[in-house]
C-alpha cells in the first residue's frame, strides 16, 4: 500500500433544506391555516479516527468532499429530513489544519475520536412558524442556510515510541528488520527508505514498544531538502530518538559531524526535538575499519551524557544492550 502522509482537501457541508409555504386544503375548510414544514439540516463533515488506517492514501485520489443537503419542508406540517453526516476516516496521529491560515484545528491521536470540520446549514422555517395573531396566513418561508466550506490540510505524524534516525544508508532499515517483524526495502544506495516503516519490538523482558525507521536526513532537511520534512514530522511524536551513525569508511562520512548535523536540523525544525531522550547506535562494527573508531566516539558521547552502543545491524552484535537501554528509558 502506498504511504501518503499529507493531503490538502476541500470540504463542504450540506445546505439546509428550504421551508415550505403551504395551507390546509380540506373539504368544508375553505380557508385552512398555514401548514408548511421546516427544512432539514444539512449534513456535517466529520473527521473520524480509524485505527485500521495507517495512511492518508484515500485523500490522494479524491480532493473534494461534499455532504448532502437537508430535505425541503412539505405541506401538511411535514418537516424535511436532516441529511446524514459525511464521515472522513483518518489514521491515528492525523493533524488537521486550516488550509488558509495553517492553524491547527485538531490533533487526532486517539482511535474513535471525531470532530466536525464543517457544519451543515440549518433548515429554513416553513410558513406555519410565521403565523401570528395579526397574520394568520403568512406566505413566506425561509431558505435553508448555506453549509460551511473550507480547505483543510491533513498531516499524518506516526505514533511510535522510538524513532530511528540518521543519514541515508546508515543501516536503519537493516536494524528495524532485525529487531522487529517489519520488512522494509534494503539496498546499498541512499534513500532506499522513501517512507517511514513501523515495527513492534518484543523485548525479552516482555515489554513491547513501537519503532519507526524514518527516511534518511540530509543538510537542509528542515527546509524540505531531500526527504527531510517527512523525517522531521514523524519524529515529533516519538518518545526517544535512536541516532544511527555509520562507522564505515565512506567518503566524507564522519560520525560526530553526522550527529551534529542531525541535531542541528532537528533544532531548526523544532527547538524541543533535541531535548528528547536519545541513544546512539554506532553501526557497522562488523567492518574492519569501524572498530578503531569506537573508543573515540564512546568518549565523545560520554562527555555529552548520552549512552552509545557499538552494534552491527547485519550480524546482531551489540543489539541486546542497546534494546535494554531503550526499554529502561521508556519505562523509567
Amino acid at each position: 500500500m502506498k504511504f501518503v502522509d499529507e493531503a490538502r482537501v476541500y470540504v463542504q457541508a450540506g445546505n439546509g433544506g428550504n421551508g415550505c409555504v403551504s395551507f390546509r386544503r380540506e373539504k368544508f375548510v375553505p380557508r385552512g391555516g398555514p401548514n408548511g414544514g421546516n427544512g432539514g439540516k444539512g449534513g456535517d463533515v466529520i473527521i473520524f479516527v480509524d485505527s485500521n488506517l495507517s495512511t492518508l492514501l484515500d485523500f490522494h485520489y479524491q480532493r473534494h468532499y461534499k455532504a448532502k443537503r437537508g430535505q425541503h419542508g412539505k405541506g401538511k406540517d411535514m418537516d424535511g429530513r436532516n441529511a446524514p453526516d459525511l464521515v472522513l476516516r483518518v489514521p491515528p496521529g492525523t493533524v488537521v489544519k486550516d488550509g488558509e491560515t495553517g492553524d491547527v484545528l485538531g490533533d487526532l491521536t486517539v482511535s474513535g475520536r471525531h470532530m466536525a470540520i464543517a457544519k451543515g446549514g440549518k433548515g429554513g422555517r416553513g410558513n406555519k412558524r410565521f403565523a401570528t395573531s395579526t397574520n394568520r396566513a403568512p406566505r413566506i418561508a425561509e431558505q435553508g442556510e448555506i453549509g460551511e466550506k473550507r480547505w483543510i490540510v491533513l498531516e499524518l505524524k506516526l505514533i511510535a515510541d522510538v524513532g530511528i534516525i540518521g543519514f541515508p544508508n546508515a543501516g536503519k532499515s537493516t536494524l528495524i528488520s532485525r529487531i522487529s517483524s517489519a520488512r522494509p526495502k534494503i539496498a546499498d544506495y541512499p534513500f532506499t527508505t522513501l517512507v517511514p516503516n513501523l515495527g513492534v519490538v518484543r523485548h525479552l523482558d516482555g515489554r513491547d514498544f513501537i519503532v519507526a525507521d524514518l527516511p534518511g536526513l540530509i543538510e537542509g532537511a528542515h527546509k524540505g531538502s531531500g526527504l527531510g520534512i517527512q523525517f522531521l514530522r514523524h519524529i515529533e511524536r516519538t518518545r526517544l530518538s535512536m541516532h544511527m551513525l555509520d562507522l564505515s569508511d565512506l567518503p566524507s562520512r564522519e560520525p560526530i559531524q553526522d550527529y551534529q548535523a542531525i541535531m542541528k536540523e532537528m533544532e531548526a525544525y523544532d527547538p524541543s526535538l533535541p531535548a528528547k531522550p536519545q541513544v546512539i547506535a554506532l553501526n557497522k562494527i562488523d567492518l574492519p575499519e569501524a572498530r578503531g573508531k569506537v573508543s573515540r566516539l564512546m568518549s565523545y558521547f560520554k562527555k555529552k551524557g548520552v549512552k552509545a552502543f557499538p552494534i552491527s545491524a547485519v550480524t546482531g552484535e551489540g543489539i541486546r544492550p542497546l534494546l535494554d537501554e531503550v526499554t529502561r528509558i521508556l519505562w523509567s
